[in-house]
């Protein structure tokens, strides 16, 4: 489901705004883990296990080592496979930390997630937090991450080679025949077969349930009695089912750019769609009073024509991009889309809009290659396989077969001209995925918690703003802060108002004030 990625362009635009003490951390300060029924059963396939067959992985000591990133330590978390069966297999999670650099009294851990879901944390945390965050911040807390099971360095799913992602990210999406239905749908069920083979058993054990588990055992061994924690798009989804499972442990929660736990498949795919057509729609009018706007100069309505007209004609006359792989469609619309999750882009976009009009498609199609993370080798970081892994367990699919797409496309486009069709068809991919779903659409309140901080900005394309309003009004203890903006998430996105409001609650546990806004 396309609503829970983190782009790598979001994350290069953070980076640019702007674990020394060795040894291993105990577990003294951590509470046991909860014992059954701790989690509600509608969100997890298997029994919670008794807090005695956890014990192992509560109890372990991390062993910290250098990463060869200056300052960064290292190390392995295990975890049980199957939380039903934990005294069965393991997966081996990688962990990094800075450790807090002072002055001030150490507050403890901040763990970060970056969102996705198949964003690493681990090169987040190295990339950007461990270094980027607010220095107040980072002098009181050890920044710690860790790769979600089946993310990055931990057990990461796999499921094409480069040559068949190529194939795959170029399909039509935007069928105009049966043929080009059949084609659609047999590029997903390679997809799909394709991570079944290639990854596994652990295929079936990435749900956004286990991974909060595995949070809570990190949170013990790193000998922290409550979890601080900050989350970006998808990892707001992660950090709310982290305080469903276990509410008494929360300490203080960011969840930035928020998603909305009650919604199901469907309709997080069509309101995100919506939320591209806004965050285009604020392109657009900043684009026509440019001279250089490759969609015209006259109204925004006119240039969202004029780049429906440009998909058009590259759906049936590709354009060259100085390599084998042309820009079709598909990749046109990917290249676009990477740039509306941040307003930083739009240059970007604008130059590549007007080279791509013109006949050559490099520079859109290097947009494309960012949302996808191919590397210039042609190979692709697994931010893709796991996003697909982790959202088809997460919810039932959107559609039942194609056909369900066909009747959901109209419902789209009128969510979005520019993109919908593309987006209703896009959705239609966990419909063929070989592990069953093990959750549901629900409302999360995490009764006992302590404030939760949830964080939405109106013009976010990605987890438009109504999302974080829904979480925040689920929440028992959840105050909404609103970003007045564009983008994609607001912390550390040049708001003095956001990054003061959400720096005071780290470090005071205090937040701001009910129907807070800034600009």
């Amino acid at each position: 489901m396309d609503s829970r990625r983190l782009l790598r362009i979001s994350a290069t635009a953070l980076a640019a705004a702007g674990l020394i003490l060795s040894g291993c951390t105990g577990g003294s300060g951590a509470a046991a883990p909860e014992g059954p029924g701790s989690g509600p059963a509608r969100q997890v396939a298997s029994p919670s296990p008794s807090p005695e067959a956890l014990r192992k992985y509560y109890g372990q000591k991390l062993s910290w080592r250098d990463c060869g990133v200056p300052d960064f330590q290292c190390a392995t978390l295990r975890a049980p496979l199957d939380y039903a069966k934990p005294d069965g297999p393991e997966v081996r999670l990688a962990v990094s930390r800075v450790r807090a650099s002072g002055p001030g009294e150490r507050i403890g851990s901040l763990l970060v997630n970056p969102g996705g879901p198949g964003g690493s944390a681990v090169d987040y945390l190295q990339g950007y937090a461990g270094i980027g965050y607010p220095e107040p911040v980072r002098a009181r807390y050890d920044m710690v991450a860790v790769d979600p099971r089946g993310v990055g360095r931990s057990e990461p799913v796999d499921c094409l080679t480069g040559p068949e992602m190529d194939a795959y990210t170029q399909v039509d999406q935007t069928p105009d025949d049966q043929a080009e239905v059949d084609a659609l749908a047999a590029s997903f069920q390679r997809f799909a077969a394709g991570c079944e083979k290639r990854t596994g058993a652990v295929l079936p054990h990435v749900s956004t349930v286990e991974t909060a588990r595995d949070m809570d055992i990190l949170r013990a061994v790193l000998g922290d009695a409550k979890l601080h924690y900050v989350g970006a798009s998808y990892g707001t989804f992660l950090g709310a089912t982290y305080a469903e499972l276990f509410p008494g442990r929360v300490g203080r929660l960011v969840l930035d750019g928020a998603m909305d736990p009650s919604l199901s498949a469907l309709d997080l795919n069509r309101d995100q769609t919506a939320g591209f057509e806004t965050a285009f729609r604020a392109f657009a009018a900043d684009c026509v009073t440019l001279p250089d706007c490759p969609l015209g100069t006259g109204s925004a309505a006119a240039a969202g024509e004029a780049l429906r007209k440009f998909f058009r004609d590259v759906d049936t006359t590709p354009v060259p991009t100085g390599e084998s792989r042309e820009l079709g469609e598909s990749l046109a619309t990917t290249g676009v889309i990477a740039a509306m999750y941040d307003e930083g882009a739009w240059p970007q976009l604008r130059e590549a809009l007007t080279r791509a009009i013109g006949g050559e498609g490099s520079a859109l199609l290097a947009l494309a290659d960012s949302y996808y993370e191919r590397e210039p080798d042609g190979s692709y970081a697994n931010l893709m396989f796991a996003n697909a892994a982790v959202n088809c367990l997460d919810l039932p699919p959107a559609y039942r077969d194609p056909a369900g797409a066909r009747r959901a496309a109209p419902s789209f486009d009128q969510a979005s001209p520019v993109f919908g069709t593309g987006l209703a068809w896009a959705a239609l991919n966990c419909t063929y995925w070989p592990s069953r779903a093990t959750g549901r659409p629900h409302r999360i309140t995490a009764d006992g918690a302590a404030p939760i901080l949830v964080v939405g900005t109106t013009r976010d394309p990605a987890t438009p703003y109504k999302w974080a309003e829904s979480l925040a009004d689920q929440l028992s203890s959840g105050t909404l802060l609103t970003y007045e903006g564009d983008g994609h998430t607001a912390y550390g996105r040049g708001s003095a108002c956001v990054d003061t409001a959400i720096n005071a609650y780290l470090l005071e546990g205090t937040p701001p004030a009910p129907a807070k806004r800034c600009s």
